[in-house]
């Protein structure tokens, strides 16, 4: 299959999904099984874990989480920005779904299906936490996975470049403050202090981080840029993986209690997925833009930023609370999910084109 270089924008050959990616909701499976066995059979250690903390944030959480995060990081361009006066409609559609709709829906959803729908069959206590884990979810558009569903869906790579760098200087300044607003009228307390550490933690410092270690292997040449990201990018999953199997360790026996909670939590992130992806992908067609560039546009919105919604809400509520359970839901449906969106935007190519 041919894709496109996220360094270059050169059309190259090879797999545009690893074996990981593509069998990552196999993986979350057998993590939280994992992680319910050992929960289980070896509390005393991973209670120990949790207690490994300074500052509100755990470490070995902590490392986990920028190793996992930084090579996603890397692959952003902050040199394409230039480029957005080119494709000014399709990039107003990217930051409006992602920051003026996405976050709002989600937090809707959990108060249809949280607060309401569900609530009779979920832990009175936890409803607040589950509601605080969708939020988060829904402020954290895709960052990394999206230079995958780009090229799934044969989309244009310096677009995404662009839009990936653009959403991700967006999230600096704009995270925390949705994130607090939204869990205010929810009436849930904002944790401010431990917001903004995480936001420093999980988004500034790794972003610096990897721009850096980008820039010096940029030096060297791009073949050097790309052999390093392909050493460095299991890591990442692995990191991901190791992160899960703490998480379902704490949550095991909420999970072995009532299993159909995971269930419960998949319904409104999946309808957030699927409304997002449709209001990206027709408002694109209606202001003519085109096919090549409505794909990663529309994919950047229905994903998420799963890995830093997962570290914030470990900083903020606990490996053992709802919010961490909740975002990890969202790891666990987002591969097939995002596949079967990829597959619609590339069968209705034809139906698409007739409408620019």
């Amino acid at each position: 299959m041919s894709v496109q270089c996220e360094v270059t924008g050169k059309v190259v050959t090879g797999a545009p999904i690893s074996f990981f990616e593509r069998y990552l909701t196999l993986w979350v499976f057998l993590c939280i099984l994992a992680g319910i066995v050992l929960g289980k059979f070896a509390p005393a250690v991973f209670q120990a874990v949790g207690r490994m903390e300074v500052a509100q944030v755990n470490l070995p959480v902590g490392v986990l989480i920028w190793v996992m995060i930084i090579p996603m990081l890397m692959k952003i361009d902050f040199g394409a920005l230039h480029e957005v006066r080119q494709q000014k409609a399709s990039i107003g559609v990217t930051l409006f779904v992602n920051w003026a709709i996405k976050p709002f829906t989600m937090a809707l959803m959990g108060w249809i299906f949280i607060r309401h729908v569900f609530a009779p069959w979920l832990p009175a206590a936890q409803l607040d936490s589950y509601i605080a884990g969708l939020i988060l979810l829904g402020a954290a558009p895709c960052t990394a996975m999206v230079f995958v569903w780009s090229n799934l869906c044969r989309g244009n790579a310096n677009f995404t470049l662009t839009q990936v760098a653009l959403n991700d200087l967006v999230m600096v300044v704009a995270f925390a403050p949705i994130v607090a607003l939204l869990l205010g009228v929810s009436s849930i307390p904002v944790p401010w202090e431990t917001l903004l550490l995480s936001v420093v933690m999980y988004i500034v410092i790794p972003l610096a981080i990897a721009h850096a270690w980008r820039s010096r292997l940029m030096a060297r040449g791009k073949q050097a840029f790309v052999a390093a990201l392909a050493g460095i990018q299991p890591f990442s999953i692995v990191a991901l993986l190791a992160t899960l199997v703490l998480l379902f360790a704490f949550q095991g026996q909420t999970i072995i209690a009532q299993p159909a909670i995971i269930a419960m939590l998949a319904v409104p992130i999946l309808l957030q997925t699927l409304l997002i992806a449709a209001l990206g992908y027709l408002l694109n067609r209606r202001l003519h833009v085109r096919h090549d560039i409505a794909g990663p546009s529309t994919m950047i919105g229905a994903s998420n930023f799963f890995e830093l919604a997962v570290a914030v809400a470990i900083v903020l509520y606990g490996f053992d609370s709802g919010a961490a359970l909740a975002t990890v839901v969202g790891v666990l449906i987002e591969v097939p999910v995002m596949l079967w969106l990829v597959k619609m935007v590339i069968s209705t190519k034809r139906w698409y084109e007739a409408g620019i």
